[in-house]
């Protein structure tokens, strides 16, 4: 599978600008990078985030999947569509969407652990449920952002069998350090590709450094900062040979811990 990280540079409450950019970085790293999957990183569509999140907020995320459905169609590619403010009911989630090549919805994901140093608990409701799905008959997962900061929710993924893991995130540029060791150590423990699409929003001051990484934790494509899109391929016929060799699950002892 290649893969395309989208590193965007999205524009704070902007939603219509957020989209066209959006849409015209895919249509651009189908045409140079020819991708299996493009993704894009958290919140795309406002930034991170609005103070008034009510005129900005996709309602169930209905143009997301309208626009994004008949662009995987289109192009016949799988969209890891990052995450959207999402109007639900009468809360606000930050939700991730997944489409296959042929538009349909094969996973959706609301954001599990929000992070109360920047006030998210205080816009957004948390989610309830892991995220799972299939993509090209590849076992995926997806977690967002500051889930990356709980190894038990991603060794719990990779327990189900996992083989790639999707982050998109708004990672500020002063944290750098924090986001590329735990994504290096995400692959690493858990015998995984992992797929960091990081936001290069100059506004918040997100910095960017989105990479695609082997379960040895090496870099298969690294980004800077900037907006930008790197691309990698993925060959999984490797992660069986790890898991024999370094049978990190079969020598787990749970009980004690």
């Amino acid at each position: 599978m290649k893969i395309s990280c989208i590193q965007m540079d999205m524009r704070l409450g902007q939603v219509d600008a957020n989209f066209t950019r959006a849409e015209a970085l895919i249509r651009e790293a189908v045409r140079t990078g020819r991708p299996d999957t493009a993704v894009l990183p958290e919140t795309w569509n406002t930034g991170y985030f609005p103070e008034d999140l009510a005129p900005c907020a996709d309602r169930d995320g209905a143009r997301t999947k309208a626009v994004f459905s008949a662009l995987a169609r289109e192009l016949q590619i799988n969209i890891v569509c990052g995450s959207v403010a999402n109007r639900r009911g009468d809360g606000f989630y930050n939700t991730a969407y997944v489409f296959d090549r042929s538009g349909a919805v094969v996973a959706e994901y609301d954001k599990t652990h929000l992070f109360t140093y920047a006030g998210e608990h205080e816009h957004f409701r948390p989610g309830d449920h892991t995220c799972r799905f299939t993509l090209d008959g590849v076992s995926c997962g997806l977690i967002i952002c500051y889930d990356l900061r709980f190894p038990e929710l991603t060794r719990a993924l990779a327990l189900e069998g996992l083989e790639l893991l999707f982050v998109p995130a708004q990672w500020p540029e002063k944290r750098t350090v924090h986001l590329e060791t735990m994504a290096r150590a995400r692959a690493i423990e858990n015998q995984m590709f992992l797929a960091l699409c990081n936001s290069a929003a100059s506004d918040t001051a997100c910095g960017g450094h989105s990479a695609i990484l082997d379960p040895w934790g090496e870099y298969l494509a690294r980004a800077e900062s900037g907006e930008t899109t790197i691309t990698g391929e993925l060959d999984f016929s490797v992660i069986q040979g790890i898991r024999s060799s370094i049978n990190v699950f079969r020598d787990r002892r749970p009980e004690l811990y």
